[in-house]
């Protein structure tokens, strides 16, 4: 698994994008209006304890004066000894900590810096002093609660600034347990759905903490008592005599009430952008639980955060969408409550557009734009200078139109601040943005020389900041001097940065950047460096270890040399365990001592500057096999099932466990039967854990249960237990409605309403039935129902097309109705839309690409869901040809509600027709009228062909085919040729241009046997298109007429060149030619035992005869001969003898001394006779068995005569025989070792042995006994017995002795039956 990580340029490319969005810098040597950079946030609450500083920062040239206003008037901080203005900053402090109180500081404070050139004004910043008063004191009454009712202790913190955060505590100061059951509300407030006994305690508190002030607040303990219905009837019991009647009522199961929110239904308020929290608790027993739905809707995805243990529905960043209906269900097993709450989302104002400052020079036009969006929308209004636009100083160049400040010819003295305030009831906007008037000529900010490195393949951004008034004009030159940048492999940005979207290699270079106006011009250069991507080129695989072993993972990789890498490991995506058994190397990852926690995923990071690649591998480790121990196995099943305290809607299930099989059970799953509606088919209920053997079981009404349970254990589960008794429980309302309700028409007049079904056992009754309900949406109807049975549709006829219903499907059966169920929106059938898109408009982009545009139809006409739009457009004709065939039409969709599209792939210089239509989901609507538009010219494509026929001594033919595609006008065709001579080396470039209407052109005076090469290619007005090659060679002087003049230097000669049909002669253009002589070369040779394979390479004229001579190398004898057949360039020698040393050279028939270089080759030696199956044969085995007698027996000799103090007689052995290559076999591969004494483990002198027709056969493979045996040869069987011969290397000089006394060997015997 290899995966590759974001390159350094690539994450650039984010941050340009950011920086592009930002507007331009005014240098901060210009003159320029003040900018507010710095400032306290609107509403700004304070500890009263510290100091108070209130920010206001602002940059301009020159630097701005500041003062502020309180509460709306001029604030002389000269007057007051505690508050000074820190210096070069508009910023106050207003000392607290020395006398002062917060308090008579608190009120709305604006700042304003001011310089010549004008003013501007922060937000007002609202100063208040956190609060965090004492809680009241409070007489509390002991709580006395019966078991299982509700309960809700008030918490009624102080108000406080801001608002404290509430928790409940004991005295230990341990926050008090929550749960379903009991929790804390939103209102700080501790709410119990239903008390318990364990709930009794005296110390409930409630506790504030106050953040700004670093304080918390105690309210007194409130005390609760609980009393069980068992102590309240011994209470009673004690008081009454024996004849009389008492005893307290059982602790019965409630359906929910809600706590919280109080009533069915309940509005609010939320701001867009905030969070929104909606909660419900509710009371009942058994504790109920929460479910929450949007009305008409679904709950917005990633956004909906459920809290409190679902009480609480939380969405974050609400907008103006998630207004609605939201209703909190509480349901137990006896019931459901539920609230409706209508939320309004509103909206303080939020930019559209903000006002950008604006840089103009004089005499230039611009605008400011300020727009702003908000429920209710706000109200723009402008001011100049901090002062509101309409008591401010009159300037001719400025008019105000509503959210916008339009300038037209401004003079130096239009430099101002403008603010933009937009306010609605819910808050503002402020934006200060200035108009600075400057003339100055360009200038480039971006340091000169900077390098930019980059990772092949990826995006490169050259950086080219720069200023000036009027906004200056940028080009980009690869180069000093080269030329400008253009195509569409470069993408030039507003801001100056050059993008190269798609950087190789070649891109690396110096890049210069100029920028112009009509005040100067400038330029800076900048270089690029373009680097090899890192790779891993053998990664970490997947590896299965055994515990205790050793594991290594490998991560071998490749960079450029340039850059360096640095290697990284990972376990799980975290550090490497800091143990001493992970040993990492350069290029791996080793695991001593595996244990079962090493098991994980390990991952190798290869970081470098520029880019990050990665490669992961499991590593499984598992144990080592078990030795024979104790068998484990699945549990037997449970038995003796019982059922007990049978409720309507609960029972107790109890159970026995079976054998555990030496493996600890580790669950029971429980499981239950419908015999009323689904006999037969077991269901999962529930599973508790293995220490557990009764359970609570919830149960549905109208339901024949049986239930089974199974044990679960490592290794598996049980088999099931035997059913319990059947319990049968009573009918109900139902519980539920159906889901997925859908209405979506099948026809223009109708609307198919389907849902999904409940299940048997959701039905809680007999005589399930659905009620379905429909009526048209935003129309005052009343409801439609019906009542159906047994089915999941029902078809409403006789709508109107395609207008939107509210539906809702609500299940019953005999004993009544499910909850009121929810409503969805849905739509009936769609028709064809009525009305084409029209004011279809095409601009022509370029020779292939065109872009059209449309006005989008009516939504009223499109009758449906609009899918989008589609264009049909298809070619008319060729304006080259004037030829008009029949092409299919193309057809593009565009989805949504784009009003656009792009045209790909055109032919240069055709007509073409186009309409729109649009689709729904129904179909295609009428098309637009056709629209007519032509593409420009392009550059043709190659010639169809190039043929160069008729060679002569001095002359070629050349005809050729027209563009297949002319992509316009042909104008004329270029023929470029030169010739190249006999090392390829090209001679100079002639090139001709020819006209339009020519198909051929006869060349003349070109030099006799010389090979050209041809250039072709034709035009357009546009440029020239592709261009076809073709070499060809004239016809070889076999007279040695036509030689090259005296004096020609290399042979080069006149060139005549004409064209056909009528020959008209052209002024000659001289040039040289080196002349093309015959050669043969790179003569290479493949030899075997008895042959060899000769091959060369020719140039020179066609239709040689070739022979091969051939000698022993060394020899003085003559060279033989052989003729070669035909003009082929290979040839087979045979009859060689093996193992002999041959030279070898061609030559060709009929020119003088022309021959190749000699070459020697050697063959192969001879090979051995192959016995098939010899290591079957019965005396084969015998013999093997004596060679292995005899070598034990030299071995014993040898033994004995070592011991006895004396030298093995190697030297003497030598002396008596030629060939004592008689060695010990190595026991572990077969081979002979040198055989040397102990003490001096000198080897043996060498010998061979040699067959009598004095060849030796070499192996294929390299690693043989010739490497190991001192040149022995042996084969063996695929079973590794002995089926060759063994011989020792051939030898030059004669053996010393007598080789017919030497005495018997192992090796020698083996030699006797080959």
């Amino acid at each position: 698994m290899m995966k590759k990580s974001i390159s350094a340029s690539k994450a650039s490319l984010v941050l340009f994008l950011c920086q592009m969005i930002s507007a331009l810098d005014v240098p901060l040597d210009l003159s320029q209006p003040p900018t507010i950079t710095q400032q306290s946030p609107k509403d700004y609450i304070v500890d009263p304890r510290e100091n108070i500083v209130i920010q206001c920062e602002a940059k301009g040239k020159p630097p701005p004066s500041f003062s502020w206003t309180r509460n709306g008037t001029h604030f002389d901080i000269d007057k007051d000894a505690q508050v000074t203005m820190k210096p070069n900053s508009g910023t106050l402090v207003i000392n607290i900590m020395n006398g002062g109180k917060a308090e008579a500081y608190e009120g709305v404070y604006q700042c304003t810096a001011r310089n010549e050139r004008g003013a501007a004004i922060s937000n007002n910043i609202v100063i208040r002093p956190s609060r965090s008063p004492l809680w009241t004191k409070e007489k509390l009454e002991p709580n006395h609660v019966r078991e299982g009712d509700s309960l809700v202790l008030h918490c009624r913190p102080p108000v406080g600034l801001p608002p404290p955060i509430i928790f409940w505590m004991d005295n230990a100061f341990q926050r008090l347990p929550q749960s379903e059951r009991v929790s804390q509300g939103l209102n700080g407030d501790l709410y119990f759905s239903n008390v318990q006994p364990e709930d009794t305690r005296e110390d409930y508190i409630c506790y504030a903490r106050f953040n700004h002030t670093q304080t918390i607040q105690q309210k007194q303990p409130i005390s609760v008592k609980v009393f069980s219905m068992d102590s309240l009837n011994d209470t009673i019991a004690a008081n009454l005599s024996d004849t009389d009647i008492y005893g307290a009522k059982p602790v019965t199961e409630r359906q929910p009430i809600l706590l919280t929110p109080t009533g069915s239904t309940s509005t609010k308020v939320e701001l867009r952008g905030n969070v929104l929290l909606l909660e419900c608790i509710a009371a009942g027993l058994p504790t109920p639980v929460i479910r929450w739905i949007k009305e008409g809707g679904e709950l917005p995805a990633n956004r909906t955060f459920f809290e409190n243990f679902k009480k609480t529905l939380k969405i974050i960043d609400v907008s103006e969408a998630d207004s609605g209906n939201y209703k909190c269900i509480a349901r137990n097993i006896l019931g459901s409550a539920h609230h409706v709450i209508s939320v309004t989302v509103k909206a303080a104002p939020y930019w559209i557009t903000a006002p950008r400052n604006l840089v103009l020079s004089p005499g230039e036009d611009g605008t400011l734009i300020c727009r702003a969006n908000g429920n209710p929308k706000p109200n723009i209004s402008w001011l100049a200078n901090g002062v509101p636009i309409a008591i401010a100083p009159e300037d001719p160049s400025r008019k105000v139109d509503g959210d916008t400040i339009i300038f037209s010819h401004v003079q130096e003295r239009s430099s101002a601040v403008y603010q933009c305030n937009a306010s609605n009831e819910y808050g503002y906007l402020l934006a200060n943005a200035f108009v600075n008037v400057l003339a100055e000529p360009p200038r480039i900010l971006t340091p000169a020389n900077k390098l930019y490195q980059v990772i092949a393949d990826s995006p490169a951004l050259l950086d080219c900041a720069y200023f000036g008034s009027p906004k200056p004009e940028i080009e980009w030159f690869k180069g000093v001097k080269g030329s400008i940048l253009r195509g569409d492999e470069y993408v030039f940005h507003d801001n100056g940065t050059l993008e190269i979207p798609v950087a190789q290699k070649d891109s690396t270079g110096t890049y210069t950047c100029v920028a112009r106006n009509e005040l100067g011009k400038i330029q800076n250069e900048v270089r690029l460096e373009v680097k090899d991507p890192t790779m891993i080129i053998k990664q970490p695989e997947y590896k299965v270890i055994q515990r205790y072993g050793q594991v290594s993972f490998e991560c071998i990789i490749k960079h450029d040399f340039t850059l360096l890498p640095t290697v990284i490991w990972l376990k799980d995506n975290d550090e490497l365990p800091d143990d001493e058994r992970f040993l990492v190397g350069k290029d791996n990852l080793t695991i001593m001592n595996v244990t079962d926690k090493d098991d994980g995923t390990y991952t190798c990071i290869v970081n470098t500057t520029l880019d990050s690649v990665s490669a992961s591998a499991v590593l499984t480790v598992v144990a080592a096999p078990p030795t024979p121990a104790i068998i484990y196995a699945r549990p037997n099943p449970p038995f003796d099932l019982e059922l007990t305290g049978q409720l309507e809607r609960s029972v107790e299930l109890s159970w026995i466990p079976g054998d555990e099989n030496n493996s600890p059970i580790t669950n029971f799953v429980i499981e239950y039967e419908d015999g009323l509606h689904e006999p037969g088919v077991w269901h999962y209920q529930t599973e508790v854990p293995g220490t557990q053997t009764t359970v609570q079981l919830k149960l549905s009404p109208y339901v024949n249960y049986s239930f089974r349970v199974i044990a679960v254990n490592e290794i598996g589960r049980s088999q099931p237990s035997e059913p319990s008794e059947q319990y049968l429980t009573k009918s109900a309302n139902p519980d539920e409605n159906p889901s997925n309700v859908q209405g979506i028409g099948s026809e223009p007049d109708n609307l198919v309403i389907t849902w999904e079904s409940l299940k048997g056992f959701q039905s809680n009754g007999p005589g399930l039935q659905y009620k379905v309900s429909w009526r048209q949406k935003d129309v005052d109807d009343e409801w439609t129902s019906v009542i159906v049975a047994n089915v999941s549709k029902y078809i409403v006829s006789g709508t109107p097309t395609f207008v939107p219903y509210e539906i809702k499907v609500q299940a019953l059966n005999d004993l009544g109705y499910a909850p009121e169920p929810s409503e969805v929106i849905g739509h009936s059938g769609e028709d064809l839309p009525m009305v084409a898109p029209g004011n279809v408009q095409v601009h022509v982009i370029n020779s292939t690409l065109a872009k059209v545009h449309w006005d989008p139809v009516p939504l009223k006409s499109v009758r449906g869901h609009l899918q989008g739009y589609k264009v049909y457009y298809w070619k008319v004709q060729s304006l080259s040809r004037r030829s008009r065939r029949h092409v299919e039409k193309k057809i593009l969709t565009f989805r949504g509600n784009k009003t656009f599209g792009m045209l790909p792939g055109l032919e240069p210089f055709s007509s073409y027709k186009l309409n729109v239509r649009v689709v729904n989901g129904k179909g295609e609507g009428p098309a637009s009228p056709d629209k007519v538009f032509k593409t420009p010219e392009g550059v043709p494509s190659s010639p169809s062909f190039l043929k160069i026929t008729n060679p002569t001594l001095d002359s070629l033919t050349l005809e050729w085919g027209s563009p297949t595609h002319p992509n316009g006008v042909l104008t004329s065709y270029i023929l470029k040729f030169q010739p190249i001579n006999n090392t390829h080396e090209l001679g100079p470039l002639v090139e001709i241009r020819i006209p339009a209407n020519e198909s051929s052109l006869i060349l003349k005076n070109l030099n006799y046997s010389t090979r050209y090469k041809f250039y072709f290619n034709a035009q357009t007005s546009v440029g020239s298109g592709s261009q076809i090659t073709e070499e060809a060679v004239t016809i070889m002087d076999e007279a040695g007429i036509l030689r090259p003049a005296v004096g020609a230097g290399k042979g080069y000669s006149e060139t005549l060149f004409a064209t056909s049909p009528v020959m008209h002669t052209v002024r000659p253009t001289f040039y040289k030619v080196q002349p093309l002589y015959p050669r043969i070369r790179n003569v290479t040779t493949a030899a075997a035992e008895t042959y060899a394979n000769i091959s060369w390479e020719y140039e020179g004229p066609d239709h040689a005869n070739f022979y091969v001579e051939y000698g022993v190398a060394g020899s003085k004898e003559d060279w033989k001969k052989e003729i070669v057949n035909g003009s082929r360039s290979f040839f087979v020698l045979k009859g060689l003898t093996p193992g002999t040393a041959y030279k070898v050279r061609v030559g060709a028939e009929g020119l003088s001394g022309f021959r190749s270089s000699e070459d020697v080759f050697e063959t192969g030696p001879a090979m051995a006779s192959r016995q098939v199956d010899i290591a079957t044969q019965g005396w084969f085995i015998g013999l093997m068995c004596a060679v292995a007698l005899l070598i034990l027996i030299l071995l014993i000799v040898c033994f004995i005569r070592r011991n006895k103090g004396g030298k093995y007689p190697v030297k003497e052995k030598e002396d008596a025989h030629a060939d004592p290559e008689i060695q010990p076999m190595k026991e572990d591969d077969g081979t002979f070792g040198e055989y040397s004494d102990a003490e001096d483990h000198k080897p043996l002198k060498k010998g061979s042995r040699t067959p009598s027709d004095r060849t030796v056969k070499k192996e294929d493979s390299d690693d043989s006994l010739v490497d190991y045996g001192e040149g022995v040869n042996g084969q063996f069987n695929e079973d590794g017995s002995f089926i060759g011969q063994y011989s020792g290397k051939k030898e030059k000089e004669p053996a010393e002795g007598n080789e017919s006394s030497e005495a018997p060997s192992p090796v020698n015997a083996m030699n006797s039956f080959v």
